[in-house]
């Protein structure tokens, strides 16, 4: 597969990097920081209207190549409950699609952080109370590591695009930006979350997926507890990721309480199976308080029954977690049915009483193919 690089793209680049580059060209350091607060926080898709830097260093810069590396909002979608699927297009041609919630989708309920706190808050009705004295709003974006998805899960409308290439640093961190130009977010008053759960594998492209991260960190100033990185279960990458200094909260797909029915839907069950899926979970450095979500899609007639259930609570009842309920959300191509709501609400209940924090998360956007495992860059 290509492996992309951020060649002259400034919004890969780290305070460091971009550094040498104005050293290079015979400016002073500082200038870093003028051209860093240009891309990431004013969200300029060109330096040309960056009033603060001189014509040389504009100059010099397009001479040598660089580019700020802003993705194109080719087209978006608005959902009937106010969710955004946005069609984002790079350079190449290629492009991945992008989601903003509004309210988000309750995944983060119980995980331990303030994020979690402010769900849950939602779930029992203070938030409704409290919305009248309280002016900042809470949003969720859902973005993408690749063009495609090499990782094949079944019920995933994602996987039938196969993967072509990785995004660079720029193009993940540029999802979130262009996104947050559009709504005009104010970050210092907004409350905003990113999931890295879109279209892709990220631990599957971790070194650009991380160097993301620390730009969304140190350059955007995104706290690192209002995010949140999905993986179907790359078990090395999880025991490295769990040593990072600057890193999100954890979710794992786990989908299935034993491998029969896990290989079936996650053909990468194969390699790393669900004994050591769980190992590489209990040996995860968590932070005080901090619980590790386990995503759960819920299939008609394949992994919703009680026993499932029983069997779920039973594998993670010594690992500090809480489990997120998917109800599977249809496509065309895809060969699985939504359970009923009563299904679902037994999986919770049972999960609950065997002491496993478990929650429901709300459906968004399904009706523009914008929830959970629809994404596929449709354009209708």
């Amino acid at each position: 597969m290509p492996v992309a690089t951020p060649k002259n793209e400034l919004l890969s680049l780290s305070n460091q990097e971009l550094t040498d580059v104005v050293r290079s060209l015979g400016e002073p350091a500082f200038r870093a920081r003028q051209i860093a607060d240009a891309i990431f926080r004013q969200r300029r898709e060109t330096l040309d209207t960056a009033p603060n830097l001189p014509q040389n260093l504009k100059t010099g810069l397009a001479e040598q190549g660089y580019r700020v590396g802003f993705p194109r909002i080719e087209q978006k979608f608005t959902s009937v409950d106010g969710t955004v699927r946005y069609l984002i297009g790079f350079t190449d041609g290629e492009s991945v699609e992008t989601v903003w919630m509004p309210e988000g989708d309750l995944g983060e309920a119980g995980d331990g952080t303030e994020a979690g706190a402010e769900e849950i808050a939602e779930l029992s009705h203070e938030a409704s109370r409290l919305r009248g004295s309280v002016a900042r709003s809470r949003a969720t974006i859902c973005v993408s590591s690749q063009v495609g998805c090499a990782v094949n899960c079944q019920f995933c409308l994602t996987a039938l695009l196969g993967v072509k290439r990785n995004l660079t640093p720029g193009e993940i961190v540029g999802q979130v930006l262009a996104v947050l130009r559009d709504h005009s977010v104010d970050l210092e008053r907004e409350r905003i979350n990113i999931v890295f759960m879109g279209m892709g594998e990220p631990f599957l492209n971790y070194e650009n997926f991380m160097k993301a991260v620390r730009l969304l960190v140190e350059e955007v100033r995104f706290p690192q507890s209002r995010m949140t990185v999905s993986t179907s279960g790359i078990v090395p990458r999880i025991l490295e990721f769990s040593n990072e200094s600057i890193r999100p909260k954890l979710a794992i797909s786990l989908n299935a309480p034993n491998d029969e029915i896990r290989e079936r839907i996650m053909p990468i069950t194969r390699k790393w199976n669900v004994e050591a899926l769980l190992d590489a979970a209990r040996q995860f450095a968590l932070r005080p308080r901090e619980r590790l979500t386990f995503e759960y899609v819920l299939l008609e007639g394949v992994n919703d029954a009680p026993e499932h259930a029983r069997e779920v609570a039973h594998r993670v009842r010594d690992i500090r977690c809480k489990v997120n309920l998917i109800a599977f959300n249809p496509g065309p191509g895809v060969p699985y049915t939504m359970p009923a709501q009563e299904h679902v609400l037994e999986f919770q209940s049972i999960l609950n009483n065997a002491g496993v924090p478990a929650f429901i998360r709300r459906p968004r956007g399904r009706d523009i193919y914008a929830a959970c495992g629809q994404l596929k860059r449709t354009v209708a």
